[in-house]
């Protein structure tokens, strides 16, 4: 259960997610310095890259990215996908990425999203463990910069890419759905409703907000992309100051409390929220159970490092 969502607010581009699982696991704030070498199991190592700040989870010194970006503006987030996401016997036509490499190899050399669906359609996600006690994870990826964003998802017929109007990203069902579901809600509004019932029927509003009335509140993946969806867009613009405020305000619309879905491996939650701003070059984010923002600044880093920089 994760997520993603971009936003645009006076010119300004901020992109970041919900993390919904049942535990933390050790992710940090980590900064891959220009001079920090990515290797990859098949693709050519970049010796240097465009710097990237996101979160990660750190093995063996190598970062594990469930979000981040680059010093150029360009955002991933990866987000689970089970049972849908499908990976690839590695092919001597394309360019083999492991799923967690996804984020680096892209973030490490694209600059804005062109760049990274031309690399996205040269690439094959390959079915790559990171190490036998650490198995891939089912994943897809919401990517986004200013010119806006797409979806990626690695099925049984390869590696789709779409362009996603609606800036948002969920889990299960595959993405064309998400977005053709929402055409259900097309109905929702944030004024109160006329009636368009009965003109015979005095049917007068006996509550503000009921334009909304029957927008999904609860945690499924097609609800939360519907409920992010609509907050997002019915948000409009704020002070540039109140910007990550009000990202994480959306976010929070969608966050999952505790107690609230029961799995196998126990009670899910909003782990960390987080919000990248791209003109300001920081990585903001909140905790459960700490709701105050944390900011790490890339641009206050020293991005020619050979070093990660762990926050």
């Amino acid at each position: 259960m994760c997520t993603a969502i971009s936003f645009k607010n006076r010119g300004n581009y901020y992109f970041g997610r919900t993390l919904d699982v049942c535990s933390s696991h050790g992710e940090q704030a980590v900064i891959s310095p220009r001079g920090f070498k990515f290797t990859f199991r098949k693709a050519p190592a970049q010796e240097r890259h465009y710097a990237v700040i996101g979160m990660a989870h750190v093995a063996d010194g190598c970062p594990l990215y469930y979000d981040a970006m680059n010093e150029k503006g360009l955002c991933i987030a990866g987000l689970n996908f089970p049972a849908n996401a499908i990976y690839h016997k590695p092919r001597t036509d394309k360019v083999n990425v492991a799923p967690f490499e996804v984020i680096p190899y892209i973030l490490g050399g694209c600059a804005n999203l062109a760049e990274a669906r031309t690399a996205l359609e040269q690439m094959n996600v390959a079915d790559i463990n990171y190490s036998d006690k650490m198995p891939h994870t089912p994943l897809h990826w919401l990517i986004g910069d200013k010119t806006g964003e797409i979806a990626v998802e690695s099925v049984a017929d390869g590696l789709k890419i779409y362009d996603d109007p609606a800036g948002v990203l969920t889990n299960n069902p595959p993405f064309e759905t998400q977005l053709f579901n929402l055409k259900n809600y097309a109905r929702l509004s944030a004024r109160n409703p006329e009636n368009t019932f009965a003109e015979e029927l005095d049917l007068t509003p006996y509550s503000r907000g009921m334009g909304a009335l029957g927008m999904p509140g609860d945690w499924s993946s097609p609800s939360r992309f519907v409920r992010a969806a609509f907050v997002k867009f019915n948000h409009g613009e704020t002070e540039r100051e109140n910007a990550v405020t009000s990202f994480l305000r959306i976010l929070g619309s969608v966050a999952v409390p505790k107690g609230c879905v029961l799995t196998e491996e126990g009670f899910q939650y909003t782990v960390y929220s987080s919000c990248m701003d791209t003109d300001a070059a920081t990585y903001n984010y909140t905790l459960y159970d700490d709701p105050a923002v944390k900011t790490v600044s890339l641009t206050r880093a020293d991005a020619e490092s050979d070093k990660l920089i762990i926050k």
